[in-house]
């Protein structure tokens, strides 16, 4: 197959692997504009389906609970966008979750009068659980699978030792507005998401900052020959993957105003498929936070739809895991052609 990159005229296009010119409009040019835009024709395709199976899918109330459903993955993901960029993974997120959850949970019952406090102490927590992993990846050498498995596990223990192995409940009914409070019409949560979305997506696209990250998963010998310093890339991607993570788990405690020590249990994955799915690399070097966003809200709207018409849970699973398959087989297959 032939992929247009450059215009020789209002007709045609150049072929990335020829040279030749390709006429706009032909099969292959179709070809490599759906092959480019897959994953925005699969969405539509499955907005589509569920507008029409459901009536109740297409209303605004429906979609606002899809966009609170995708507020808290939306944040781990995109520091797991940021991570897979410089080839690495972080697999403590769901855990980072829990224990930031049971910390602002502990504080916000300490300090009934406090609650924004707890916002703070859980992106704290998090920051600290992320600079650990960020350390031993990048000062240690230990590999990020490792590094995050371990503390995966780790967190999940300090959940359950911060609860004394129980929940955390019998909170004030004002730590519930971290999450439930509207803004211009929105919860705090989905303005949160938007923001974060649309400053990553510049910080990545137009910042220097952007770049490094790039070019650190590209090819991290390349970027220290040209003065990168690597070692602080990777510190401070996995530094701002904990953040994102505590400030989750806070307002998924919020949202249920308690502090269940499991929490989170699981959403790495989840937000691993988002960054797959968005046509992120997991060799580094390759993605967008724009991809990412799609990547969740094709979950989210899923997983949405699927619940309306009663598909059993593990169906659903069963889907998303041929979803995400799909995604990566696609991603290859056109990389290769493009060699």
């Amino acid at each position: 197959m032939t992929t247009p990159v450059a215009d020789t005229d209002d007709k045609t296009s150049v072929s990335a692997t020829t040279g030749e010119p390709v006429r706009r409009f032909s099969g292959a040019w179709a070809g490599a504009l759906a092959l480019r835009y897959s994953m925005v024709i699969v969405m539509l395709l499955v907005i589509g389906y569920f507008s029409y199976r459901s009536a109740r899918f297409g209303t605004v109330d429906n979609l606002q609970t899809i966009l609170v459903a995708a507020a808290p993955f939306a944040l781990i993901a995109l520091g797991q966008t940021l991570v897979i960029l410089t080839g690495g993974i972080d697999l403590s997120v769901g855990s980072v979750i829990a224990v930031s959850a049971m910390a602002s949970a502990a504080v916000a019952k300490a300090n009934p009068g406090q609650i924004w406090m707890t916002v703070l102490v859980a992106m704290a927590v998090g920051l600290v659980a992320g600079s650990i992993n960020g350390y031993l990846v990048s000062r240690i050498n230990v590999p990020p699978f490792i590094a995050t498995l371990g503390m995966l596990t780790a967190g999940s223990g300090f959940a359950y030792v911060i609860g004394g192995g129980a929940p955390i409940n019998g909170l004030p009914a004002e730590f519930g507005q971290i999450a439930n409070t509207k803004v211009f019409g929105l919860q705090i949560p989905v303005l949160v998401m938007i923001i974060g979305i649309i400053v990553l997506a510049v910080v990545m696209k137009r910042t220097a900052y952007g770049m490094r990250v790039y070019a650190v998963g590209g090819n991290r010998t390349a970027a220290e020959i040209a003065g990168i310093n690597a070692k602080n890339v990777l510190f401070s991607v996995y530094a701002l993957s904990g953040v994102l993570a505590g400030l989750s788990g806070v307002m998924l405690a919020s949202r249920v105003i308690s502090g269940p020590p499991n929490l989170g249990q699981g959403y790495e994955l989840d937000a691993i498929a988002a960054v797959v799915i968005g046509g992120a690399s997991l060799m580094g070097g390759r993605g967008t936070i724009w991809g990412t966003a799609l990547g969740l809200f094709m979950i989210q709207t899923l997983n949405n739809g699927l619940d309306l018409l009663v598909v059993p849970a593990y169906w659903q699973d069963v889907i998303k895991g041929v979803l995400i398959v799909a995604a990566v087989s696609v991603d290859v297959w056109s990389s290769k052609r493009r060699i």
